[in-house]
């Protein structure tokens, strides 16, 4: 049997808050930890308002970096009238990942129960980049990292997952 060795990925962190600093930014630090706990690189980490245009401004610009391979995202994604990620995000995708939200919202099933509906995270792909949004609660980061991402950003993982895509998809990376 081929056993195949870990491939790192260049990974960047996007915090969607009107009310957080990047110094008391829990989820996003919780986030930035997995990642580079997990072996792969930390390739940026920012904060934004929950301002639609300047969240694509950010998205856009680490979307046309061809080192940075997956971009997660928190915060913006309920339905208070400035959660406006999925909205910022979905324009940019060239794919969408429908199962992600699908499995984020069963998963979190266990958590909050119903209050699941109110999830609105995402996943899709642009540029050979993928872009998860999740929630902005720390746990909320934690069933999306424990629950999913890790495993799928590990090319180890059988019989599929996402590196592959993230590292043919784009011949720049």
């Amino acid at each position: 049997m081929n056993q195949v060795g870990f491939v790192p990925l260049q990974i960047a962190v996007l915090t969607v808050s009107d009310s957080r600093t990047l110094e008391q930014d829990k989820s996003g630090q919780y986030l930035a930890d997995q990642i580079i706990e997990a072996g792969h690189h930390l390739a940026a980490r920012a904060l934004s308002t929950d301002d639609i245009y300047q969240t694509r401004a950010i998205l856009s610009r680490w979307i046309a970096d061809e080192n940075i391979h997956a971009i997660l995202t928190t915060g913006g994604t309920g339905f208070y009238e400035r959660d406006s990620m999925p909205e910022a995000a979905s324009v940019l995708f060239d794919k969408t990942i429908d199962g992600f939200g699908e499995m984020f919202r069963l998963l979190s099933l266990e958590d909050i129960g119903m209050s699941t509906m109110q999830s609105r995270a995402i996943g899709g792909m642009a540029n050979g980049t993928g872009i998860f949004c999740l929630p902005g609660s720390t746990g909320a980061c934690r069933t999306g990292w424990e629950g999913i991402l890790k495993a799928q950003l590990d090319n180890r993982t059988r019989p599929c997952n996402f590196v592959a895509h993230f590292l043919r998809t784009n011949p720049s990376h």
